[in-house]
């Protein structure tokens, strides 16, 4: 959804799962070719795959039921999970004699939005394969009943993404929402009330991504670009000084070449926040705080001893960025008469739902019959709906900035996954299509299946107390992947 939208649109239907074995397998077919032509990714390997088979096998003689929950950093996810649903779990239970049914595959759970901005052929597809959409903005009880069921009763186990969304770092994980685990507990409920004796597992999967060479060429080609769409000047590699302490033990020339870089980096979001501060301030009339007002600030986290150069600018960046997003979702609130609540995540998605609102009209049962008075104003109305949305869309691709990341780690990575942050900013704000990211260079896919994680036995703590054991058990899944993270 990249583009505005102008005119009003039907309302958006439930997609319901269909699973077809001719599709699904004709996708495990093309699933190598598609890797190798039409991805970066050169490898994926997996650890602790036995696992994950002896649990399929549980789970094909009705001894568990399972969901499988995978980190999420970045779009290219479900071909990973795909790799190892189909052809990597078969050949290590292959390898260990574990006997597994034809086929073996899974069910999952993806964002109703997307098949708007990736093309309705896109929610065919998930259908196809088994998959059932989630509206996330608001409580889909239609959504939630299909997922429900398929985790109940459905022939395969099903796969979702605690985070709800890509964040853009293999090294960070975005808290989870609480959704998983309920959905945990009501399988539980469900299969005790049919009589039933499976146990109910959560399964933590792991998915980091490294450059098989850093891409040091292509990331500089990408920062000069983003340099020129911001008409920044080139920055003078000699002014560097003040960066050296990052990486002492790297050669000189080294750390020189890679301080420099983070330099630009830090220029760069400087640069753009301060922009985006002027456009809010001048053009929609908020109030930002001044930069002499956020570096008083104690931002929550910050050990009070540091008082380096960089950890002040670090904590002003962050105040300042801080301030930029929740002012720019309170631009889009108060043209949908929404009040601020929860976190930034929180408000993203309840705008996203009041643009759908908006844009997609339940109320208007035919549109072809509408007379062009009431048509004019549904227009109307969707148009300013989705210009309002782009600040919430501006968000939902800064929220993920942090002035922290690359300086707690100096690495290709971490500058190339802030890079592509910005990079998504800016294309939007250009009006381009941020799904349409710039490729730096092959990548290894680096797998890892977790310790099941049991539901069941925490049953009698649910039926205590229901948030309790519902926030204990996201605590833990979190934890789980947080812990598969290799530095």
């Amino acid at each position: 959804m990249s583009n505005s939208i102008n005119q009003v649109q039907p309302p958006l239907e439930f997609i319901p799962p269909a699973y077809n074995p001719l599709i699904a397998q004709g996708c495990r077919q093309i699933l190598p070719w598609w890797l190798k032509c039409r991805t970066n990714i050169s490898q994926i390997q997996a650890e602790n795959v036995e696992t994950l088979a002896e649990i399929f096998h549980a789970f094909q003689n009705q001894k568990v039921r399972f969901l499988l929950a995978f980190r999420h950093p970045n779009t290219e996810d479900p071909y990973c999970l795909g790799q190892l649903v189909w052809k990597l779990v078969p050949q290590a239970a292959k390898a260990k004699g574990i006997p597994l049914q034809s086929p073996v595959h899974s069910n999952f759970i993806y964002d109703r939005g997307i098949p708007l901005w990736a093309g309705a052929g896109v929610g065919w597809l998930y259908s196809q394969l088994g998959g059932t959409p989630i509206v996330r903005g608001k409580i889909d009880r239609t959504g939630l009943r299909s997922a429900r069921d398929l985790f109940a009763n459905s022939s395969f186990p099903i796969a979702a993404a605690p985070e709800g969304a890509t964040n853009g770092h293999n090294e960070i994980v975005s808290p989870l929402e609480p959704g998983i685990a309920q959905m945990g507990f009501w399988c539980v409920e469900d299969l005790l009330k049919s009589g039933r004796t499976e146990k109910v597992l959560i399964v933590p999967v792991g998915i980091q991504y490294r450059y098989v060479e850093p891409p040091w060429q292509a990331l500089e080609k990408l920062l000069t670009q983003l340099e020129t769409d911001c008409g920044l000047p080139p920055l003078d590699s000699s002014n560097h000084s003040n960066l050296d302490a990052v990486k002492p033990e790297a050669q000189h020339q080294e750390r020189h070449f890679h301080n420099f870089q983070y330099r630009r980096l830090i220029r760069l979001g400087g640069h753009l926040l301060s922009v985006m501060e002027e456009f809010y301030t001048r053009f929609y009339h908020q109030t930002l705080p001044s930069k002499i007002e956020v570096s008083s600030q104690q931002i929550p986290g910050d050990r009070g001893d540091l008082k380096t150069e960089r950890s002040d600018g670090e904590r002003v960046f962050t105040a300042r960025l801080k301030a930029l997003l929740d002012v720019a979702l309170q631009v889009a609130e108060e043209y949908f008469n929404l009040k601020p609540k929860g976190s930034l995540i929180d408000r993203c998605r309840r705008l996203e739902q009041a643009g759908w609102d908006y844009i997609y009209r339940e109320d208007i049962k035919d549109i072809a019959v509408l007379c062009p008075l009431d048509r004019g104003l549904a227009d109307r109305i969707a148009e300013e709906a989705s210009l309002r949305m782009w600040h919430m869309r501006l968000v939902e691709s800064f929220v993920s900035v942090t002035g922290r990341y690359v300086q707690e780690k100096l690495t290709a990575e971490r500058l190339a996954e802030t890079t592509l942050l910005l990079w998504d900013v800016l294309t939007r704000i250009k009006g381009g299509n941020p799904f349409g990211r710039p490729k730096l260079g092959k990548q290894q896919v680096q797998m890892t299946v977790g310790e099941p994680i049991s539901v069941s036995s925490r049953w009698d703590a649910y039926q205590a107390s229901r948030r309790l054991a519902v926030a204990e058990l996201t605590q833990d899944l979190q934890a789980a992947l947080e812990g598969m993270i290799r530095s």
